[in-house]
């Protein structure tokens, strides 16, 4: 059983990595049937009892209403091995789909939209048997395939991470077979005789996720060192070198740049003009100026002949782009940067989104500042960090 060995490695090394299983943790597994889910709730079983970390682990299946739908061997799989295991039913969600593709005239039923229907269903399951983690079983390979497809369909350099926090849900999804390569699963499936239910879904195996698995394949057997450099890339951070980090927009402002923060480099720059405005002149608490969510925000650092004068920041959710946190340092300020700065994100928002739905909590100082800049007060005055603030919004369409 040298595999399970590899598998048990594998897992330990992700959760030691990204922090993924803490003790008084309740995980629920999203098992398909297929191999990999399948393993990976037979896995966690035998890490919870060496690894120390006292969590409970739940395996449930989503019943998604697909006809010849059976899961009495994996009942009695899980049952052999003490796991504890539900069937959630969500059978609404194949007479959706089976409607969706008669209305959009597709070949298979649309996976997109599958796709969305199932984390929802298991987001619901994990809430119903009280666990505040889901683990799913997307491996090393998965999350190549993933890099390639967004790369070819949607121009961006991104994969899915192994660890994830869902604020609305209030979920941790979690991938503990990140380290953890295909071929090995396979082998591990077949030493262990795992229960692997033959997929229901008639779009199995005709998706494009199973072209860039075929395409990577034939590029692993021109050039075999290629597959162990993808792996290795994911985790290559110190070799990242993209165009991003080079570009500085220019403004209407002679002298003035404006660079989307990437590297850690500026977002030090950013921390320090945070710093010198809230902290050293307003007095604001440290902990209070930087909070837990940091990285849920995007950066601008604002620069005059190269050098780091001012920054902003934004996120979006549920359609609006939240603006804040604007900090010019005190010596560059009466110039019209800041006036610049958020003009200049509105163009850069809109050109992703329209109509372009703004909001942000400005202070009450800067009133005047953002009424001149076309925002709108709504509700009331707020105490935030002891100064008062007032909420704007704007709409450009």
């Amino acid at each position: 059983m040298a595999s399970i060995r590899k598998v048990l490695a594998a897992l330990k090394r992700a959760d030691e990595h990204f922090n993924l299983i803490a003790p008084g943790d309740t995980i629920v597994v999203g098992v398909s049937g297929g191999k990999d889910s399948v393993l990976l709730a037979y896995t966690l079983s035998l890490y919870a009892k060496f690894a120390q970390k006292d969590f409970k682990l739940i395996a449930v299946t989503i019943d998604l209403g697909f006809p010849e739908f059976d899961t009495k061997a994996l009942e009695a799989f899980m049952a052999h091995y003490q796991i504890e295991y539900h069937t959630y039913d969500s059978k609404s969600v194949y007479p959706i789909l089976s409607t969706q593709q008669k209305l959009q005239n597709l070949k298979h039923l649309p996976c997109s939209i599958c796709s969305r229907m199932k984390k929802a269903a298991i987001n619901q399951a994990a809430h119903y048997y009280g666990a505040n983690k889901v683990a799913f079983a997307h491996h090393i390979d998965d999350a190549v395939e993933t890099l390639v497809m967004n790369q070819i369909h949607g121009g961006r350099v991104a994969t899915f991470a192994p660890k994830m926090h869902l604020d609305r849900e209030d979920i941790i999804f979690i991938r503990p077979f990140a380290y953890l390569d295909e071929e090995t699963i396979i082998l591990a499936a077949h030493e262990l005789n795992l229960p692997i239910l033959k997929s229901t879904c008639p779009a199995n195996q005709k998706t494009t996720r199973e072209d860039i698995k075929g395409l990577l394949s034939e590029i692993y057997k021109t050039y075999p060192q290629a597959q162990k450099n993808f792996w290795k890339m994911l985790t290559n951070y110190e070799q990242v070198a993209l165009w991003g980090e080079e570009i500085n927009y220019q403004t209407s402002i002679p002298h003035l740049t404006i660079t989307l923060v990437s590297n850690s480099s500026d977002k030090t720059h950013v921390l320090y003009i945070r710093m010198k405005v809230f902290c050293e002149e307003q007095h604001i608490a440290i902990d209070e100026e930087i909070t837990p969510d940091e990285n849920d925000w995007h950066y601008l650092l604002l620069k005059y002949e190269g050098k780091p004068i001012g920054t902003i920041r934004y996120q979006k959710s549920n359609g609006v782009y939240t603006l804040g946190r604007l900090a010019i340092l005190k010596e560059y300020r009466n110039n019209g940067y800041a006036r610049e700065l958020i003009r200049w994100l509105e163009q850069f928002l809109f050109k992703k989104e329209k109509p372009l739905r703004l909001a942000l909590g400005g202070q009450q100082y800067l009133k005047d500042f953002y009424l001149s800049l076309g925002y709108k007060i709504v509700g009331e005055q707020y105490l935030d960090a002891n100064i008062m603030h007032f909420h704007f919004i704007k709409v450009i369409e």
